[in-house]
């Protein structure tokens, strides 16, 4: 960046290891500057998960950086995430640079291009600098992973590009909560010290008055102030980063006034936010699912997205799936797939350019498709009409397509009709395939789910197999707008249990 470019304020939240709560208390900072009528952005130089999202103009880009996004009122950029990496095996994933897929590389082969890589972040980050006055920049894992120091372009080399103060996250409910913060604190390299302006205890249960001579020992150990204690909030309904949630909805029973939706829990199963308004249904119960047997009472089967669909449809062969699948549709189970999982639900997947090691697999065959594994991946927002059986009262599905394959259709009927983009005048294109019965489906629309009058319609039709009374549309959007009042309930809590006055210091704004 040169001396002449315009320099946001920039605010970094690091954290003393992984899963501390570093993408949310950023999301918080966020809402908390828009509010007060900042232009604020995120930024994450680089993100390492299988939950990703597509912007308006097709790229891809993490999840976590489009929850911060909608917390600053913006639309999500690529910018915003610039390095992306998706695993697709322990020692290998897929890099997508500025939203597009640059190459696949181990981890060697991906730090020996640091330098490159790290020019396309700051170039993101200046583009974001020039146009907003706070830049609010996540970390990754630790701030003091000192093995990684000649390889880290996300956390300190970010901080000091940016010139940026540092907040630093620490989880109470892990426990050793004085080792993760002095610890860290020790480990800090003296210039990198003077930047952390702060420390933010998260995740207390209890008393927190209880914990005040904690933070006397802190500060008085550190030398820097602690911003505040944030209490555990119970049943935040907002997009995590990665899949941690997922192990609390495992043991969920299924119960026969309740819609019973068991997800299958697939190695490298992507884009897990695909159910999360389906799980906030008080009709619903959702459960992950890594057993056969643990489908037992489940009206609903979903085979979800897949970073590497051969290897994980093999896992699922492998796991004893197919027969508990027929046997499912043999009690009148639905069935569906949604991207990788609509491709397993076929006849056969190919894999001519080796895009996942080559070959052919035979899938599930509860669909009359097949489907091509190719070389370019599809990333692209859509919306969409549904065409199922029943389906009469007219409304859209909003989502966006990310995958790596050609689905050919043979006998049957689409499950939506793809409407052209900003009203335009279009050829008729349609997305996924339905059964005759309509017990078995599978789309490419990650997001299917996520609007009220779909969800409510495709729940009640559930309902209506059960002999259960079918519910208002009026019930699914509500819940839709409880999820997206979340954010200002997360900035609400951050504000009750801050210092909120420091953080504009820190940032050099008064009277705010």
């Amino acid at each position: 960046m040169s001396d002449d470019s315009p320099k946001a304020r920039a605010l970094a939240v690091l954290g003393t290891g992984s899963d501390v709560g570093k993408s949310l208390v950023a999301a918080g900072f966020c809402r908390i500057l828009h509010r007060v009528g900042m232009r604020v952005a995120p930024f994450k130089a680089q993100n390492m998960s299988l939950n990703s999202f597509v912007t308006p103009d097709g790229g891809e880009m993490g999840r976590a950086q489009v929850l911060q996004a909608q917390a600053c009122g913006l639309e999500p950029h690529v910018d915003m995430n610039p390095i992306l990496l998706k695993p697709e095996a322990d020692h290998k994933s897929q890099v997508i640079v500025l939203g597009k897929v640059w190459n696949s590389q181990d981890a060697v082969e991906y730090f020996n291009k640091k330098l490159e890589v790290f020019e396309v972040v700051k170039e993101s980050y200046t583009r974001l600098a020039q146009e907003h006055e706070v830049v609010v920049i996540e970390g990754a894992g630790s701030a003091a992973e000192i093995n990684l120091r000649d390889r880290d372009i996300v956390n300190w080399p970010v901080v000091e590009m940016a010139d940026a103060s540092v907040v630093l996250v620490a989880d109470i409910d892990r426990g050793g909560v004085f080792a993760q913060v002095i610890g860290t604190m020790d480990l800090l390299r003296p210039e990198e010290r003077r930047r952390v302006r702060g420390v933010i205890i998260n995740k207390f249960r209890g008393d927190a008055t209880l914990f005040e001579d904690g933070v006397q020992m802190i500060e008085a150990r550190t030398g820097v102030p602690v911003l505040g204690v944030l209490p555990y909030l119970k049943k935040l309904e907002l997009d995590q980063e990665d899949s941690v949630e997922v192990d609390q909805f495992r043991m969920t029973p299924f119960l026969p006034t309740m819609v019973n939706i068991a997800v299958l829990l697939l190695p490298h199963m992507s884009n897990f936010t695909d159910f999360n308004q389906l799980s906030a249904e008080a009709d619903v119960v959702l459960r992950y699912v890594r057993n056969p047997d643990d489908l037992n009472g489940a009206d609903v089967v979903i085979i979800p997205g897949s970073k590497t669909t051969i290897a994980d449809l093999m896992y699922l062969q492998k796991e004893g799936f197919v027969q508990a699948l027929i046997r499912q549709l043999d009690h009148e189970v639905e069935i569906v797939g949604i991207c990788g999982g609509f491709q397993m639900l076929g006849r056969q997947i190919v894999d001519p350019q080796g895009t996942e090691g080559g070959g052919l697999v035979n899938g599930f065959g509860l669909l009359d498709v097949t489907t091509e594994l190719i070389a370019d991946k599809k990333t692209t927002q859509v919306a969409a009409r549904p065409l199922h059986i029943h389906m009469t009262v007219a409304c859209v599905v909003e989502g966006y397509e990310i995958h790596m394959g050609v689905t050919s259709v043979e006998s049957l009927q689409p499950v939506f009709r793809i409407v052209p983009q900003n009203g335009g005048e279009a050829c008729a294109s349609f997305d996924g395939a339905v059964c005759e019965n309509g017990l078995v489906w599978g789309t490419y629309i990650h997001g299917v789910f996520d609007q009220p009058v779909f969800r409510r319609l495709w729940l009640n039709r559930i309902r209506q197999r059960k002999k259960l009374a079918s519910l208002n549309v009026s019930v699914s959007i509500a819940v839709s707008q409880r999820l997206s009042n979340a954010l200002d309930r997360w900035a609400n809590h951050m504000e009750k249990h801050m210092n909120i006055e420091s953080l504009f210091s820190i940032l050099g704004f008064k009277n705010l």
